[in-house]
């Protein structure tokens, strides 16, 4: 995104927002996307500036419980809200999505996987879908574009995460 030039009168604004259950107390400019705030002020590098479009799924994080593309967010818009990235989604350890990307080999060069992390932790555990089929997965991970073209094993990794997240919550084993 293009920067405005200093001395143009447009001043920072206070925000405050969590970001993977911390508060954080900034002051942006009102034009500064999510995305910008997560990597270049809070350090969150997992967040990818792939196309700034929104469509190919680097950058997303769970906003309130929705699934956001960050490029397409401006921080103001986030003011008092909770933002989860993949750094959020496990208190412990890896998280089984991530286990099972790994399981099946699905990172290749690795860019687009924090979004798909995101994504399926969404379908999965935000959603409450421990029994995806083939096409929820496909139509949760649809706005995640992969050069590498993992996609089957995207599918196939979200599936046994499903399995090890019934299988926890059946034992009653949470994160």
């Amino acid at each position: 995104m293009g920067e405005v030039p200093e001395g143009l009168g447009i001043r920072e604004v206070p925000v405050e927002l969590r970001v993977n259950g911390v508060k954080h107390v900034l002051r942006v400019k009102p034009y500064e996307r999510l995305l910008d705030t997560l990597r270049r002020r809070l350090g969150i590098t997992s967040v990818k500036d792939g196309c700034g479009r929104g469509e190919c799924g680097a950058c997303l994080v769970i906003v309130d419980g929705e699934l956001v593309p960050s490029c397409l967010m401006l921080t103001v818009q986030a003011r008092g809200r909770d933002v989860v990235t993949v750094e959020g989604i496990s208190s412990r350890g890896l998280h089984p999505i991530q286990e099972a990307l790994i399981k099946v080999n699905a990172p290749q060069c690795g860019f687009c996987i924090p979004g798909v992390v995101v994504a399926a932790y969404w379908l999965l555990e935000v959603k409450g879908n421990l029994n995806p089929s083939d096409d929820d997965v496909r139509e949760a991970l649809s706005t995640n574009l992969c050069r590498c073209g993992s996609y089957h094993r995207f599918v196939e990794a979200v599936k046994i995460a499903a399995e090890e997240l019934r299988a926890r919550k059946a034992l009653g084993v949470r994160d």
